[in-house]
């Protein structure tokens, strides 16, 4: 039956052999029977610029996402917090269409809306300020002239402040604010949403101006982690 995987969040990096070899398994064996495979973000836990394909682990990971797209499978990748500076070289590289975020698409005739989800954790005002700053177009042209080897350094020392962040905030603000996500549904014709970037795989129902909306969250890939199937069924998510 045809049918259409979903991931985000697996945050790959040399330093995760778990991840890494669940993801090389994964495209080997369980994607290719799919449609499509959509990467809703942070595939990897950073990226530094196009120029990173040069390291070998990066390289491996792109050609393992070629080999599937030579395979019939159509690549999607919509960016992440951690890895937005993933451009085009690496898009030809590894067979994969760039996707804007948000992007609808039409899921087995259901208007679905598929998004990293930071956006959407609006209650975060510092990480928006942070998002908003490393967006900015001069801001990653500065970066990008920076050697490799000093972009590295920042991207691992932003990871660790990220993470001691993290342990200091509620957890509530990092995690989608309701009216947000209510008024992204609004705007969108009241669509089916998949998202990532929580870490709180669920399936939730929003009711928005009396029309129910489906939102899935992406897990994960730190432990034991999941995909999302969906065809025209519907969607469930599937443990790797």
């Amino acid at each position: 039956m045809p049918h259409t995987l979903f991931i985000s969040d697996l945050h790959l990096a040399p330093d995760t052999p778990a991840a890494n070899e669940a993801l090389l398994n994964f495209l080997e064996q369980t994607a290719p029977s799919a449609e499509a495979l959509y990467v809703l973000g942070d595939l990897f836990e950073y990226w530094i610029g196009d120029d990173g394909l040069d390291q070998p682990f990066n390289q491996k990971i792109a050609d393992a996402f070629r080999a599937l797209a030579g395979r019939g499978v159509r690549l999607s990748f919509m960016h992440g917090n951690r890895d937005f500076l993933l451009g085009s070289r690496f898009a030809r590289k590894s067979g994969m269409q760039l996707l804007s975020d948000p992007t609808l698409i039409n899921l087995y005739g259901l208007p679905t809306l598929l998004m990293h989800g930071d956006t959407l954790c609006s209650d975060d005002v510092e990480y928006q300020k942070f998002r908003a700053m490393v967006r900015n177009p001069a801001w990653q042209q500065i970066f990008l002239d920076k050697p490799l080897a000093e972009r590295v350094r920042m991207a691992q020392d932003v990871r660790g402040q990220s993470t001691q962040a993290k342990q200091a905030k509620d957890m509530a603000i990092m995690d989608v604010t309701r009216a947000t996500v209510e008024e992204v549904l609004r705007s969108h014709a009241y669509p089916r949403l998949i998202h990532g970037h929580t870490h709180r795989p669920a399936r939730h129902e929003h009711v928005v101006d009396g029309r129910l909306c489906e939102r899935w969250v992406l897990a994960d890939w730190y432990g034991q982690g999941s995909f999302l199937f969906c065809d025209a069924a519907g969607c469930r998510a599937v443990p790797i």
